[in-house]
């Protein structure tokens, strides 16, 4: 039986007071899962809501997120997404926190979405979130009442991303400050730049330009923790 990774998007589609759309960021899909795909992995979806997932960021000159969006299958997947009470977490390996602006709203105090990624990462599973994604981890707490995040050096949207875009003001919290609240380690480059962390089993990334490699690192630390290995990993040596 395959390795299964649940990945998490957004249900929120407004941003904030301004007008426009907002929802998960296809990148921040398309490249981790083409790397869960490589490596066999089954990939199945949730949202706080479930049913369809708005979507942005749909860069046709991407060929990743062309592939994705000519999936049958994938966009079936991103319409008909699980909601969290149909989630049995015993059954995944890994859940992955997709970002975009729309995640800010809809993560966090989500207790149903908290005790699912808690219980992966208590029964031995990796937890990987990317760009704004990680709002979702802000407010998880572990079985001893401790955050998961608290100690652990991660990446994430920063401040000066945030300013840089403008949305400063749009957002309701700033992701980088509430980590760090939390007792993360939060660790960062350049604006826009590639940045990716590994602690324990959990792994982040700053931005969309991280998304490939958090997808290349959830697949090592899942294979790592498994008995046996059913596939290649030479792509990942």
């Amino acid at each position: 039986m395959s390795k299964k990774v649940l990945v998490v998007l957004t249900s929120h589609d407004a941003l904030g007071d301004t007008g426009k759309e907002t929802g998960f960021y296809l990148p921040e899909v398309s490249h981790p899962v083409a790397e869960f795909d490589r490596a066999g992995l089954t990939v199945e979806y949730v949202s706080p809501k479930g049913g369809k997932a708005p979507m942005i960021g749909i860069d046709l000159n991407d060929p990743l997120n062309v592939a994705f969006l000519e999936s049958r299958e994938k966009m079936a997947q991103v319409k008909n997404t699980l909601q969290p009470s149909q989630v049995k977490p015993s059954e995944y390996d890994g859940i992955f926190y997709a970002g975009g602006h729309g995640t800010m709203w809809d993560f966090p105090n989500n207790p149903e979405l908290d005790r699912i990624a808690a219980t992966i990462y208590e029964q031995g599973g990796v937890v990987g979130a990317v760009c704004h994604g990680p709002a979702g981890l802000v407010n998880i707490k572990l079985s001893d009442s401790t955050y998961l995040v608290a100690g652990k050096t991660v990446a994430g949207f920063t401040n000066e991303e945030e300013v840089a875009v403008g949305l400063r003001d749009v957002v309701p919290f700033l992701l980088e400050s509430t980590l760090i609240e939390r007792g993360a380690i939060h660790t960062k480059s350049p604006n826009f730049q590639a940045h990716v962390k590994v602690s324990d089993r959990l792994v982040t990334g700053q931005n969309p330009a991280a998304a490939k490699g958090v997808g290349e690192q959830m697949v090592k630390s899942i294979l790592a923790t498994a008995s046996t290995v059913s596939v290649n990993l030479s792509h990942y040596s």
